[in-house]
């Protein structure tokens, strides 16, 4: 007996005359590209979805699902969360991440708020995508893997993630296929991701008291808001401001990326979002306080051959310091503190 086809009405021009005819859909593309509206914070663009991986709610909740579950791990031990936990804004509040075995990997966890509008991922932004982001950390054997091999690590967790019934059912509804492939699973992470924001805060609201209004002027007059500016407060550039160059093998940052010697200790503009509750802070988390961060690039970071032109002392006063901490805080608002933890998963 033959399947029931979809077919859809679909209209031809030809020489000035319309012709209608039914046209056969794939149920499958049905499935998986309906895409459905999501609503933002106040302060806060559409969020840019990729043309292959449109929002829909059953696609996110799954991506939620696999975010938390430590069976994505080599050991079970280890999960998205562990790095990026929701009572610390998405981060771990940790100089260092730590995976699987206790693995200390080399650089901090950035937060995962906001992350829908970076267009590239990681301090050094070798990511392209969420997508690509998140299938980094599956791969990695200081984070969630057990071998070097990358193929053979996203591999395994396919595997792990298709030996549970439950999921198959999840993966059908959000696909339109129960594949569990690294692919599906890393679009459903990265689905989830984009709707974890931080928007409608003091100064979106325009609620800025004086001493907060004040540390605005001195963010605009010295300068932070040539690289922090915009919705997300950053230029999603890299630039060397000092931070780890005066070690005897400093990280080089960006320029492992691109092998370009100008690129040489050079990392992303950091979100400003939340930025008061995701310490410690720098790629490596070797300052602990905003305040310390202020003290940091009052003084002009850390002098090396690489460092970013616009980084000079700014001669702070300690009132337009404290003013200046006071206007970051007041960036803190709404769009993730909402989410929890499953209380269960799929079986």
């Amino acid at each position: 007996m033959n399947k029931f086809i979809p077919l859809v009405l679909a209209l031809v021009l030809v020489g000035g005359a319309a012709f209608y005819f039914l046209k056969p859909v794939s149920p499958d593309s049905l499935l998986q590209e309906e895409p459905e509206e999501f609503n933002v914070p106040l302060g806060l663009p559409p969020i840019p979805w990729p043309k292959d991986n449109p929002y829909t709610q059953k696609k996110a909740e799954l991506g939620r699902l696999l975010y938390f579950d430590k069976r994505l791990s080599a050991d079970g031990t280890v999960s998205c969360a562990t790095c990026h936990s929701i009572p610390r804004a998405f981060t771990d509040n940790l100089p260092i991440a730590v995976g699987i075995k206790q693995h200390r990997g080399s650089r901090n966890s950035p937060t995962v708020i906001n992350s829908a509008y970076q267009p590239l991922l990681f301090w050094d932004g070798r990511a392209k995508s969420l997508e690509e982001q998140c299938k980094g950390p599956i791969a990695n054997p200081n984070e969630m893997s057990d071998t070097p091999n990358v193929h053979k690590a996203h591999e395994e967790c396919h595997k792990r993630v298709c030996l549970i019934e439950g999921y198959k059912v999840l993966f059908k509804e959000a696909f339109g296929a129960n594949e569990c492939s690294i692919d599906q699973i890393s679009k459903a992470i990265a689905t989830f991701e984009r709707t974890v924001l931080s928007g409608n805060s003091k100064y979106d609201r325009r609620e800025l008291n004086d001493e907060e209004l004040n540390g605005l002027k001195v963010f605009k007059a010295k300068g932070c808001s040539n690289c922090h500016y915009g919705p997300n407060f950053t230029d999603d550039q890299f630039h060397n401001i000092g931070v780890g160059m005066d070690k005897p093998n400093p990280d080089v940052g960006r320029f492992a990326i691109t092998k370009d010697p100008k690129d040489t200790g050079a990392f992303k503009t950091p979100v400003l979002r939340e930025v008061s509750r995701t310490h410690p802070y720098m790629h490596d988390g070797s300052i602990k306080t905003l305040a310390e961060v202020v003290d940091f690039y009052d003084k002009g970071g850390v002098h090396n051959p690489y460092l970013h032109q616009a980084i000079r002392p700014l001669h702070l006063t300690e009132q337009e310091k404290k003013e200046l901490i006071s206007f970051m805080e007041a960036l803190n608002g709404d769009g993730w503190q909402h989410f929890s933890e499953p209380s269960e998963f799929p079986k």
